[in-house]
């Protein structure tokens, strides 16, 4: 059903003065939208400059019959679509190496203690190893001498044009340098979309993931690619000591992202891809909140 909302609004200008509307009707998409997403959509529409505080007053949603494109609640240009998974007390994300404990450092129970009535804090404590969830990888983590997360600038993290390549798991398990060819790869974030994350968090997860192979690793080099990411358990077949992904790609400062998700909700491309750690001195891996801008 084609859904509108009807709204009043009132803003008030940073350098005085104010703008009132009664009865304003809108197409949208979906069941609802938020006060913020309608006043920025106002404001951009009308293009309003100095807006200070907003009003969105007697909002009420209907059914009635779209007369323009809808405004989606995001409004913009883009829309930003979150690539990682959620890091929770216990979670396992690879077999062998420890779950993280999160728990109260100082809990608001506690924290009354040192404050006024009615003013409580809680600070967390989390205790994990450094490749946790969905985390990027930098040429430390295998090269003693490589750039740690310090040294890595942050235009190898962020905004970097994207492009996915899509090599179904029920289709292969090895994903090769032909899989990879006749793609515009070079100077792109490339990210490889297997739909492995189906098993994120279950035993299925941990057996069997999804690679890629060396050489294509190397031809991905070999292309002057930025950045690579994939939605499975490790960028390298498992079974085995060797790890020939890591050492071409890290060895080329190529930055890797392991544990991506949500990847079947990108275009192949028209996306920028963004994946910032913390900066810390002496550390090679760390997680990280992946995710994509997608161009309107």
């Amino acid at each position: 059903m084609d859904k509108r909302v009807k709204f009043d609004f009132e803003f008030f200008f940073t350098n005085g003065g104010s703008i009132k509307g009664e009865d304003f009707r809108l197409d949208i998409s979906g069941d609802d939208i938020s006060d913020k997403a309608l006043a920025d959509y106002i404001i951009e529409d009308m293009r309003l400059l100095m807006v200070g505080e907003t009003r969105i007053l007697n909002k009420e949603i209907i059914t009635e019959k779209h007369k323009r494109k809808p405004v989606n609640g995001s409004t913009g240009k883009s829309m930003l679509i979150d690539l990682s998974h959620t890091i929770e007390d216990g979670l396992v994300t690879y077999k062998g190496l420890p779950a993280p404990v999160i728990c109260d450092y100082l809990s608001r129970e506690e924290s009354k203690k040192h404050y006024e009535e009615g003013t409580e804090f809680q600070i967390g404590k989390i205790e994990m190893v450094s490749n946790t969830g969905t985390y990027i990888d930098c040429p430390f983590h295998r090269f003693e001498n490589g750039k740690d997360l310090s040294e890595v600038g942050l235009e190898a993290f962020t905004d970097l044009e994207g492009i996915v390549i899509r090599v179904p798991h029920t289709e292969t398990k090895e994903v090769t340098r032909a899989h990879l060819e006749n793609y515009e790869v070079r100077n792109r974030a490339v990210l490889i979309h297997t739909g492995w994350d189906e098993y994120w968090n279950i035993e299925a997860y941990y057996e069997n993931n999804p690679y890629l192979t060396k050489e294509a690793a190397e031809y991905l080099v070999s292309c002057g690619v930025r950045l690579v990411g994939i939605d499975s358990l490790n960028i390298d077949n498992t079974n085995g000591k060797s790890r020939p992904v890591h050492t071409t790609l890290l060895g080329a400062e190529v930055l890797i992202v392991e544990h991506l998700c949500n990847l079947q909700l990108l275009p192949e491309e028209g996306f920028t891809f963004s994946a910032i750690p913390p900066k810390f001195k002496g550390v090679g891996t760390f997680p990280v909140r992946a995710m994509a801008k997608v161009r309107g």
